[in-house]
């Protein structure tokens, strides 16, 4: 029995919402049958477990009322779980033929590996849902307080080392994902002949890891490789780090508690990058993640949702008090972590050799963004390539996607395919916009402040310049924008970071690193758009004239420090 059917304090409204839930089905049921636009209070927190969010198109509302607020234009997003990101060019193809029927006519690529589409009416929300899963994907816990999508490096490399660690998240995603029976008797029933929701305290099912009111907040979980931490993990609430001996995993090291949600009005809350807690073998690999999420079960925060992430329950307790703890629900001692640890980040970008013969190709999309205009068509593209050469579809953390499978004879028309809907190649994307990424943003995010993916491309095109203009075009180092603090491009341990504070204005953070092992801090607030890039220039100008040997932008930040950052940006009188 988990502390918050126990506890005595006053907990969130949120934990009374799931606890009178019957395991998430809430009136989600009698919501979907009533003609109407969207959902009430209640509900709107339950079908986040079933991988949707109500969302309210700001630019798309209707009329004034007499109150004087205009009606809202509701949607809904509805996002797949895709564990490391693997998928088959039908699931693809079937993700583009939803946004394109039922959707806003794009289809995202997020940066946890995920699908989501956009402006699902309530009407088309089942037949969403249920088609998804018709190509055996789910979106059942793609969102909420649970495990969500497990994410680790998508490469096709057919060695001993990749299939291991995209298998385990698979095996994470599978253990750690809800039982109850309401997702299926909400969404793949037939509401008119299948089995009716259960009514009342007759429900008898149980979540043996969950527990009757689930997690205090989201919990996510990631895996990466010591030469390649292309998922970020030390982001993550749960992360493990392959230790490869050999050329075979022998296990991981296990990090614990980052996040990078922020509050800015709450001075509690603040970004965390993972601690080192212990190392575990390939057995123990599912059971400790199941341990450590019944511990934040048991002992995180159920009064303040601002604070419910594992982060702070582990900034307060401290990691020898997790690991006790950890080891006391697994039943066992663990071992210390090796000295392995990340050291380099590969994007997958490009050509490379799967190790049997055939290639993959990763292609980037610019934020993650597929649409098709006049200029560019990325879903014609992928609707060519998916029909022709039907390759196996891996989507990788930075919002791209990876052709798997080509054969050498088939190398050149997947680029001619690329070509044909007037998109650029790979190789012809400068670094700094390889590098870059960001969230949704404005109109459809509730918790954006201002824009964030619509405005990047021109950002990145005046960035361009900058750095063509100071010879620094060939450098590499990430850049991120969020259309608010809460970070889900994750903008805070990335070298530059754009996280948006008021309409049209940004703080711009410094001092993170690709590898996305150290945060950065603020450099300046308050930041219009169109002074971005400018604000930045006399950095770049002293990064060409005074930096280290091969040091990055980011290291020379953090070595030059705020208050050196700050003089170089002050004009001279």
């Amino acid at each position: 029995m988990s502390q918050a059917e126990t506890t005595t304090e006053k907990l969130s409204p949120v934990e009374g919402i799931k606890s009178a839930s019957r395991y998430l089905r809430g009136t989600i049921g009698e919501e979907l049958a009533k003609d109407s636009d969207h959902f009430g209070k209640d509900d709107l927190q339950l079908l986040k477990f079933h991988g949707t969010y109500q969302q309210d198109d700001r630019e798309a509302r209707g009329a004034a009322t007499e109150s004087g607020k205009s009606e809202k234009a509701y949607s809904f997003m509805v996002r797949s779980r895709i564990p490391a990101g693997i998928m088959t060019s039908e699931q693809l193809l079937a993700h583009l033929d939803l946004c394109d029927e039922i959707g806003n006519t794009t289809l995202k690529v997020t940066t946890r590996q995920g699908l989501q589409l956009h402006g699902i009416l309530k009407s088309d929300l089942r037949a969403c849902i249920k088609r998804i899963n018709d190509i055996q994907l789910s979106t059942l816990s793609a969102c909420g307080d649970v495990n969500r999508n497990v994410m680790a490096c998508p490469a096709p490399y057919r060695d001993n080392v990749r299939p291991v660690i995209q298998k385990l998240a698979y095996d994470i995603a599978m253990h750690l994902a809800p039982r109850t029976k309401a997702y299926y008797e909400l969404w793949l029933e037939d509401p008119e002949t299948g089995v009716k929701t259960l009514e009342g305290g007759s429900d008898e099912e149980f979540e043996p890891i969950y527990g009757k009111v689930y997690l205090p907040r989201k919990f996510k979980t990631a895996i990466a490789l010591a030469d390649d931490n292309c998922t970020d993990v030390y982001t993550n609430c749960l992360g493990y780090i392959a230790v490869v001996r050999d050329g075979q995993v022998i296990g991981y090291n296990v990090v614990v508690g980052g996040g990078l949600g922020v509050t800015p009005s709450a001075k509690k809350t603040f970004p965390r990058l993972a601690s080192r807690m212990a190392f575990v073998t390939n057995e123990q690999a599912v059971p400790i993640a199941e341990a450590v999420v019944k511990v934040q079960r048991d002992f995180g925060y159920r009064d303040d949702r601002k604070r419910a992430r594992l982060k702070y329950l582990i900034h307060d307790k401290g990691i020898e008090w997790f690991r006790s703890k950890v080891e006391e629900y697994y039943g066992a001692k663990l071992a210390d972590c090796t000295e392995d640890d990340v050291t380099e980040h590969n994007d997958h970008i490009g050509w490379d050799e799967q190790g049997d013969g055939r290639w993959f190709y990763g292609f980037n999309v610019e934020n993650g963004r597929l649409y098709d205009n006049e200029n560019r068509a990325w879903k014609a593209a992928l609707r060519d390539i998916c029909t022709e050469l039907q390759p196996e579809i891996r989507l990788t953390a930075h919002q791209s996607i990876i052709f798997c499978n080509i054969e050498e004879k088939d190398k050149a028309r997947l680029s001619s395919l690329i070509k044909k809907r007037g998109l650029p190649l790979s190789e012809e994307i400068s670094n700094v916009r390889r590098w870059s990424i960001a969230c949704v943003a404005l109109p459809t995010c509730g918790l954006s402040i201002t824009e964030s993916e619509r405005v990047m491309p021109q950002v990145m095109d005046e960035m361009e310049k900058v750095l063509l203009e100071l010879g620094l075009d060939k450098e590499l180092f990430t850049v991120r924008m969020t259309g608010c603090p809460n970070g889900c491009a994750r903008p805070y341990n990335s070298d530059i970071g754009f996280v948006g504070k008021a309409k049209g204005k940004y703080t711009i953070f410094v001092g993170g690193t690709r590898l996305g092992t150290r945060l950065g801090f603020i450099f300046k607030d308050l930041i219009p758009l169109e002074e971005l890039v400018t604000t930045l220039r006399p950095l770049f100008e002293k990064f060409k004239s005074d930096r280290q040997e091969s040091e990055s932008f980011g290291d020379f930040c953090a070595r030059a420090g705020l208050e050196q950052l700050l003089a170089w940006s002050t004009p001279s009188a």
